[in-house]
């Protein structure tokens, strides 16, 4: 079944939770979604601290979820373990990296799913399976435990069918979150010109919050293509400095697949001088999003560009160019699905301040209820 790498005896009453396979758990293999990494792969001493909470809980582990391999993508496609199934609709893409994990979900097989979210990993696949998703605050969750893909970037986060079954998994991640008592008052529109949203996403994302009823005005941010290319000379530097050896490696190179491997080899060209340019970037873009959060207490724009393309498109990308510069601000963003008049859900993507994911959650409520999608 592709949706798990690794399927658990789900038996019990406890809420049930599963688990992208890059979080260790105890007595199981990490395998990242890989062969190379799987034939090497010891079972976990222990739990991820991040699983401390689920346990406590007396959550009941459902399975480890399948992924782009490594992580290192966002089509949700994996060559060795398929590709999960979008149950939207089999012949599209269920978007990743978190694709198990998102379609655990929106198939009833686990109440909440943990992902991780490094460029939209979370956001994009709770995008296009029609879900929600939290992308947290770049260091609020431990990654200890954790199967880095790029640690300047990486994050943990909750997925689930609504804004409460995410702030649940928020309550697992960190005991004792709670949502805010009220949500913003001041919602900032972008629509970064170099996403090229579909005109039919951008109207959904219109509707759903003129309903809500919350007071919005539309925000310019100069800078997303640099911020874009920032991100992602960042994230190649990074994984080439934690998993570079499969490349160097003619055994672990050869089990890799070729779409990861292809990336890894691009990731290898980036230089020292392109990552010190992007690490100076950085400053400045996390700088004009302080600026923004002057005028409102959350932004809000699409969460992904594009309806999901075909499983059989070899050519689909684009997935995270609304979501990767959030991840270079360190800024936690929602993704919840909203109506559309193409009768599949457009992504619906609401960005706050650090540390701001009891309010995000709390505005994500409002709009949820008002815009009436259901799955």
């Amino acid at each position: 079944m592709s949706t798990y790498i690794t399927r658990l005896d789900a038996d019990g009453g406890g809420l049930r939770l599963a688990v992208k396979d890059l979080i260790d758990i105890a007595g199981l293999p990490t395998t990242a979604g890989s062969r190379a990494v799987a034939d090497q792969a010891e079972p976990a001493a222990a739990d991820a601290p991040c699983l401390a909470g689920a346990r406590a809980a007396g959550a009941v582990i459902t399975g480890k979820t399948n992924l782009n391999e490594l992580a290192f993508g966002a089509s949700g496609r994996n060559e060795h373990y398929g590709t999960p199934v979008n149950p939207l609709d089999p012949a599209l893409l269920p978007g990743g990296s978190s694709s198990g994990s998102a379609v655990a979900v929106a198939t009833g097989d686990a109440d909440v799913a943990y992902g991780s979210d490094t460029g939209g990993s979370i956001r994009v696949p709770a995008a296009y399976c029609g879900i929600t998703g939290l992308k947290t605050t770049h260091g609020r969750i431990p990654l200890t435990g954790v199967w880095p893909l790029s640690p300047s970037l990486d994050t943990v986060g909750p997925m689930a069918t609504t804004v409460a079954g995410v702030a649940t998994g928020m309550a697992l991640l960190e005991p004792g979150f709670a949502v805010a008592a009220a949500p913003a008052t001041r919602l900032g529109r972008l629509r970064p010109e170099s996403t090229n949203v579909d005109p039919v996403i951008d109207a959904a994302i219109d509707q759903a919050v003129a309903r809500a009823g919350i007071p919005v005005a539309d925000l310019e941010l100069p800078g997303w293509t640099d911020a874009l290319k920032a991100v992602y000379s960042i994230m190649d530097s990074e994984i080439i400095a934690c998993h570079g050896r499969l490349l160097a490696d003619p055994q672990d190179r050869a089990k890799l697949g070729a779409l990861v491997r292809e990336r890894l080899i691009e990731a290898a060209a980036v230089t020292s001088e392109q990552t010190d340019l992007a690490r100076a970037y950085q400053r400045t873009w996390q700088a004009r999003f302080d600026q923004l959060f002057g005028q409102a207490d959350v932004l809000v724009m699409a969460a992904v560009a594009i309806f999901p393309a075909a499983v059989a498109d070899p050519e689909a990308g684009g997935h995270t160019r609304c979501t990767a510069p959030v991840n270079l601000a360190g800024l936690p963003a929602l993704a919840l699905p909203v109506p559309s008049s193409r009768g599949l859900p457009a992504g619906l993507q609401l960005i706050g301040p650090p540390g701001s994911e009891e309010l995000l959650l709390a505005t994500g409520a409002v709009i949820e209820a008002a815009a009436g999608f259901v799955r």
